[in-house]
């Protein structure tokens, strides 16, 4: 079976943190290109073009956080990211691939310009919502069952996710700050390497996703940042599958 893979990942995935595990993001790290950078975004680019309606969402209330987001994203790039060329019509990644600046599609253009799947949380009521994403690699969730959904029944699925953890991470989507970005990491191993892996939120887990002794490890970066203007939260998410030495019991 063919896969993405990375050779390193940029943090030690197996060392040990209590849940939610966030810590302080320097804001120039935020996005990142990694030795997949090519290769992940080709996949992207087929996704979008071939199951588009899987990987991007967005409610009707989500519109203005999504055009914050692509302007916040190449003024970014603009000052941080190396290997891109940003002008007023288009963008040259670092693999050379030029992305039409298209305003009237943010989140699919979002989606064409880094590695990094998106996810805008915006406050409604008590709580955060999702109000738009560009997901295409989901790791055992689909998009389509979350896109509207609030905080605490997007993690219902999960069982770490206690009301306990659901209130403080609900208070760290409320006490983050602009400019004062957040990230964690987490680490799963899985029986295969694809990176697109949605799954319905009521379908069973398959057991091969949780177990050691499967030969792909799956690591996520996930940052939250603060919009300066709608004030919505951004979850980004960097994904990395590395290929694991032997099959340990």
């Amino acid at each position: 079976m063919t896969g993405i893979f990375q050779t390193r990942l940029p943090y030690d995935a197996m060392a040990p943190r209590p849940l939610p595990g966030i810590q302080p993001l320097d804001p120039a790290t935020w996005l990142q290109v990694d030795d997949a950078f090519a290769a992940q975004m080709a996949e992207r680019a087929r996704l979008l073009r071939e199951r588009r309606d899987d990987v991007l969402a967005m409610r009707p209330e989500g519109r203005a956080a999504a055009d914050e987001l692509l302007q916040y994203v190449l003024d970014w790039l603009a000052e941080h990211g190396e290997g891109y060329s940003i002008s007023a019509k288009e963008v040259m990644r670092p693999d050379g691939v030029r992305i039409a600046l298209d305003r009237d599609d943010p989140m699919g253009t979002l989606g064409h310009l880094v590695q990094e799947d998106l996810c805008l949380m915006e406050k409604r009521g008590d709580e955060h919502v999702l109000t738009a994403a560009v997901l295409c690699f989901p790791a055992s969730w689909r998009l389509a069952d979350k896109i509207g959904r609030a905080l605490t029944t997007i993690h219902v699925p999960v069982p770490e996710y206690d009301e306990g953890l659901a209130r403080r991470v609900q208070r760290l989507f409320d006490g983050v700050q602009v400019g004062r970005p957040l990230w964690r990491f987490n680490a799963l191993r899985y029986a295969r390497p694809e990176l697109f892996q949605p799954r319905s939120r009521i379908a069973p887990k398959d057991l091969a996703e949780a177990g050691a002794g499967y030969p792909y490890l799956r690591s996520e970066r996930q940052c939250v940042l603060r919009l300066p203007e709608t004030r919505a939260c951004v979850f980004s998410i960097h994904t990395y599958m590395l290929q694991v030495e032997g099959k340990p019991a």
